[in-house]
């Protein structure tokens, strides 16, 4: 059932996500900018902030989902959507799923689904049975047909029921943005893009067969709702618009490089487009031209930090490890989220001076960097380095031991806390963690 239904737009849950195939993008600034779009609404819908997450996955198609309490926003939408209130309304139709608890009714549906489609093929067996003994080719025949139209039918009411469930959302997400003050405009202009992208595709779609309504069908119900607000006409504060466009530029310059960024801003001279073209320069592989692009970027706008976050990176390609602490220092600074990941490079900066004296500061950097941000493997790996290289080999495989934990490598992360709980002080508190790595799954 879930290879036959279509994913059009935002969807409750993911079949990539099912079949382990997301890829997760992170960056500090994507993920705070998203925080700030969804801080306020995922409060307007009842849910803790500090329960959701909002995760970048690197997929060039315009979609969302939920899954547990995680909000999935595809790259593709990111860089596709013009204006904040676009990436907003995707977010506040995502937390129409979550507060509507769509999923847990979901997998309800769906176990009945298979109900319906079981018991239809018990019948339709059955019929086929009753009539080989009675010889009434008839009833063989009749039987088949149950069988073969159980699975339909059970197809049919759990997409109808998506469907509903769609719609659902759709309201509970124009209720939310009423709630912050925000338009609901930027939703509609989404569904405008995509039946626009369908007609000019040819697309015919069979209602029945698709988890959504029929884009004309949420425009028509959108364009109610939405005008129907007194914030209609509200538009995104400029400064909004302006990280909106920054970030554009950033997954334009990854994704696609210069000519990606070329077509994305018409104006050349904007703080955006020159952004993605020191990203796409470093990419291209000149640093020393992106560095002194970025230079010319901190001199325009010397607040924003991650402007001094990717000159951070870009001195660390040019071996300059010390400047790069300094621009990370200062990232961190600017920083108002204080995000983990600008912390844990500012971690790796300092261990790449090779200046004795930086060591302790960089277990310092790192350790707090996880605190924040416990599900960075990459940051274990550069702690454990840190504290190899200050002589601390028991720390060392532990931060190897959690790391492997994280990401769900059991077994490596075994192999790491046998060493670790070897070399550690007895009952200190990292033999302690040493030994509960040790006994999972015992």
């Amino acid at each position: 059932m879930a290879a036959a239904t279509m994913m059009l737009a935002m969807t409750a849950t993911s079949p990539a996500l099912a079949q382990g195939r997301v890829s997760v993008v992170r960056d500090a600034e994507i993920e705070t900018l998203l925080l700030d779009y969804a801080t306020p609404v995922l409060k307007a819908a009842g849910l803790n902030r500090n329960g959701v997450e909002v995760i970048i996955v690197n997929d060039p198609s315009f979609n969302a989902f939920v899954d547990g309490r995680r909000i999935f926003i595809n790259t593709g939408a990111l860089m596709s959507s013009e204006v904040p209130n676009e990436i907003i309304g995707v977010i506040a139709h995502e937390a129409g799923h979550l507060a509507g608890g769509h999923q847990h009714r979901l997998r309800e549906q769906m176990a009945r689904a298979r109900t319906m489609a079981i018991v239809g093929g018990l019948l339709g067996a059955g019929a086929v049975v009753a009539g080989s003994v009675s010889g009434n080719s008839g009833g063989a025949s009749g039987g088949a047909a149950i069988a073969s139209a159980a699975p339909s039918m059970a197809m049919r009411g759990l997409l109808s029921y998506r469907r509903s469930e769609e719609m659902n959302a759709d309201q509970a997400a124009a209720k939310y943005l009423s709630a912050t003050r925000q338009s609901a405009k930027g939703m509609l202009t989404t569904f405008q893009r995509f039946s626009q992208s369908l007609s000019l595709a040819g697309v015919q779609v069979d209602q029945y067969q698709i988890s959504h309504p029929l884009p004309r069908e949420r425009i028509a119900l959108l364009e109610s709702l939405a005008e129907a607000s007194p914030y209609f006409d509200t538009a995104d504060p400029a400064s909004l618009i302006a990280r909106h466009q920054m970030m554009r530029a950033k997954i334009a310059a990854y994704s696609g490089g210069q000519a990606a960024v070329s077509r994305l801003f018409k104006d050349r001279g904007s703080l955006a487009a020159k952004y993605g073209d020191a990203i796409a320069t470093d990419l291209g592989g000149n640093s020393a031209a992106a560095l002194k692009k970025l230079d010319a970027l901190v001199a325009a706008s010397p607040s924003n930090p991650y402007i001094h976050e990717f000159r951070g990176e870009v001195l660390l390609k040019l071996h300059k490890a010390a400047d790069a602490a300094k621009a990370f220092d200062k990232a961190l600074k600017l920083d108002r989220s204080r995000s983990g990941l600008i912390r844990a490079r500012l971690g790796v900066a300092l261990l790449a001076t090779g200046d004795k004296h930086q060591i302790d500061r960089a277990v310092d950097e790192l350790g707090r960097a996880l605190q924040s941000d416990p599900d960075n493997y990459a940051a274990y790996l550069s702690l454990s380095q840190a504290y190899g290289a200050s002589g601390d080999i028991g720390n060392a495989e532990l931060a190897m031991a959690e790391g492997n934990y994280r990401a769900g490598n059991v077994k490596q992360a075994k192999i790491f806390a046998a060493r670790a709980a070897g070399k550690l002080p007895p009952k200190s508190p990292g033999a302690r963690r040493a030994n509960d790595i040790l006994t999972i799954g015992k």
